[in-house]
């Protein structure tokens, strides 16, 4: 009887710990949830609501949803003009960017040669430097070869400093595809450009899909960049459409916040959309074979 008290005091404690463990990680997991959620949602709610309500008082509904707070951050700022650029300097940066990272990936991940890893982290490397710490040679460089203020320079830059984290992504699935399918394709006569184009790129989709998203939505939150290598309304992005709401004496908060949300609206979107490619694809280099 002694034992089966004993057995049974364990048991109870196991479940009690097992229990206080359920109720603290549920706690942690709602508090970082409204820590996250909260802003979002009380962003969305200010841009439905008057300069007036907003000063009066930040946390109450609107009496009236403004509507007309997104018609006049879409007019006032010209933001459909940059959104257009956005989705254009994002796109092609995007592409390009991809396109250059996977060549350097599939070279660096399927190939054996002297210096190889010494490569890898030579890029890799570029993940850790400070973007403003580069500004000054990128705008001289911009500026002397006569890309500044065109969606050329950008679409340049942000290919170029997106290499190092796509590079990362895709070179760490590729080193999880098997050898053989590639050894079968090589001894059918398959040659180099035909293997990376019909085998290896297709197998590394998820990779290509989850660099792909992180680069574009870089692109599309950058501003210092856009910033210090654009002056006219024509190449300048969404990002740099928020500034026109502040001027030296007032600012129009309500139809900033609007231009915020709808900044911010294509960056959901997009992860919604390849939510599970990014995850496999940030998880299947992970483990090899």
């Amino acid at each position: 009887m002694t034992k089966q008290k004993h057995a049974t005091y364990l048991n109870r404690g196991d479940a009690l710990k097992a229990g206080l463990g359920g109720i603290l990680k549920w706690i942690l997991l709602i508090y970082f949830a409204l820590y996250t959620l909260f802003p979002l949602i009380w962003l969305f709610i200010s841009s439905f609501k008057t300069n007036t309500e907003l000063f009066a008082d930040p946390f109450s509904l609107p009496a009236v949803w403004q509507i007309s707070n997104y018609i006049n951050a879409l007019k006032v700022s010209g933001l459909i003009k940059m959104m257009g650029n956005s989705i254009l300097i994002g796109g092609l940066s995007t592409v390009l960017n991809v396109l250059c990272a996977s060549m350097l990936a599939y070279c660096l991940s399927r190939f054996r040669f002297r210096g190889r890893e010494t490569i890898f982290t030579f890029f890799a490397a570029g993940i850790l430097v400070p973007l403003n710490a580069l500004m000054v040679p990128y705008f001289v460089i911009i500026s002397k070869i006569g890309l500044y203020d065109t969606h050329a320079g950008l679409i340049l830059l942000y290919s170029a400093i997106g290499i190092p984290m796509s590079t990362f992504i895709i070179r760490g699935l590729m080193d999880s595809l098997s050898r053989e399918i590639e050894e079968a394709a090589y001894i059918d006569g398959c040659g180099f450009f035909g293997r990376y184009f019909r085998i290896i790129l297709p197998l590394s989709r998820n990779g290509l899909v989850t660099a792909a998203t992180f680069q574009f939505l870089t692109c599309w939150n950058e501003f210092v960049f856009a910033n210090l290598l654009t002056s006219s309304q024509n190449v300048r992005t969404i990002q740099l459409g928020i500034r026109y709401f502040t001027n030296q004496f007032s600012t129009d908060f309500v139809s900033m916040y609007a231009a915020i949300v709808i900044s911010i609206v294509p960056s959901i979107v997009g992860y919604m959309i390849f939510q599970k490619q990014i995850v496999s694809g940030l998880t299947s280099g992970a483990v090899k074979g």
